[in-house]
């Protein structure tokens, strides 16, 4: 078994962005705007929130903002992760 995998950075990236992407696809979806989702999930502003649907500055969710984003949007935390096709 290997240790540490051979996952180059662009990979990483991906994984990232995508899951910015199904977060913010699954928040429109239950028309919650990133103000009220950030409020939810305890920050003060829209702009954490921003950055990790963007992936600016490679801001990224962790496994905690991602459960409490679940909860709030009321969806399965893999939909997060995987998006619609976890669903199909």
């Amino acid at each position: 078994m290997q240790v540490f995998p051979d996952i180059n950075k662009e990979e990483l990236d991906t994984f990232y962005k995508n899951i910015g992407k199904n977060v913010r696809d699954a928040r429109n979806k239950k028309q919650v705007s990133q103000l009220e989702l950030a409020i939810a999930i305890g920050h003060k502003s829209t702009s954490f929130l921003s950055n990790c649907e963007n992936y600016k500055f490679k801001e990224h969710f962790n496994l905690e903002h991602l459960y409490l984003i679940s909860k709030v949007l009321e969806v399965d935390i893999c939909e997060l992760i995987y998006g619609d096709a976890h669903n199909e």
